[in-house]
């Protein structure tokens, strides 16, 4: 069995990787860590794990007794944190919720978009830095070009993201200047080197609960046959991510780990549809996939989930 401590007990993600662990076939969740609910039941915080887990948060981890750290702290904290605790033995495999690890700068971790970095966690990484929602859905529209190097002109971006705490509404957030904008960059970079044109992302939030949609588009000389089967090349061996022939909705991967994407071209323009679940695909389902790949497992253990779609 994997032993799994979590840091940043209070915190959404770390709820929603407590649901998928719990059915988990190999792993133990030994403890949960939070400085702000020392003492509390973690249903107490998330309510949806009433009846399911009432493990009691604690304030100082114990290291010696888990295999990987999910480390659920915020951005601009995480990194703090792990330093603080100065006795975080070196081999602790640890994969990181926030945005911390994410850059050049980032002190061994691999970047843990699964559909990019693979090989780099199955064979011998112990840090792994997960991608952003926004980023996530924007970077597996964009990894089949990128890999032919044919992201030659600007990429245009909307995408909205479900925010529960806004009724009958939606606001922009962060447009142009989002910090997933340079993780995009930086991914796209590492499969085409060539690239030097500019990333335009206007991302929104919107009224409903979770799940991302993102609509790319951008100059490409191909036919869409000729695109749909560079995706289709670059996905088929990967579990969570698929090539669809409608066009596609959050329902159709609410609750799920998966990214379905559609292809359409207008002119020379080619649109690229991508939608996630924000909480998992975007997060927390990425961290747990990325964790069955540190340590052998199939990639799809514990996260085969039905969407919510009637």
């Amino acid at each position: 069995m994997i032993k799994v401590g979590i840091t940043g007990g209070e915190s959404k993600v770390a709820g929603e990787i407590v649901r998928l662990l719990l059915n988990h076939p190999d792993v133990d969740l030994k403890w949960i860590q939070s400085d702000s609910h020392v003492g509390q039941k973690v249903s107490d915080i998330h309510q949806g794990l009433i009846g399911e887990c009432d493990i009691i948060l604690v304030q100082k981890p114990e290291w010696d007794n888990i295999d990987v750290l999910f480390n659920c702290c915020h951005t601009g904290h995480a990194r703090n944190y792990i330093t603080s605790c100065g006795d975080v033995p070196a081999d602790l495999k640890i994969i990181d919720l926030s945005g911390d690890y994410r850059y050049d700068d980032n002190e061994g971790y691999v970047y843990g978009l699964p559909e990019l970095n693979r090989k780099a966690m199955v064979r011998g990484a112990t840090k792994v830095a997960n991608p952003g929602a926004f980023a996530t859905a924007v970077e597996l529209a964009l990894l089949p070009l990128a890999k032919n190097l044919l992201i030659n002109d600007d990429v245009h971006i909307s995408a909205v993201s479900g925010d529960p705490t806004l009724a009958d509404n939606i606001k922009l957030y962060k447009p142009l200047t989002h910090a997933h904008v340079a993780e995009i960059e930086n991914t796209v970079k590492s499969l085409q080197t060539s690239f030097n044109s500019s990333i335009h992302m206007i991302p929104m939030l919107g009224s409903f609960s979770r799940g991302l949609i993102a609509a790319v588009y951008l100059d490409c000389p191909l036919t869409i046959e000729e695109i749909r089967r560079l995706y289709d090349e670059f996905y088929d061996d990967h579990g969570f991510t698929f090539v669809a022939d409608k066009q596609v909705d959050l329902k159709d991967v609410v609750n799920t780990n998966k990214c379905i994407i559609h292809l359409e071209k207008h002119g020379n323009r080619l649109l690229v549809t991508s939608v996630i679940d924000s909480m998992l695909k975007g997060a927390a389902g990425t961290a747990v996939h990325n964790m069955n790949l540190l340590f052998g497992l199939s990639e799809r253990t514990g996260l085969a989930l039905k969407p919510s779609a009637l």
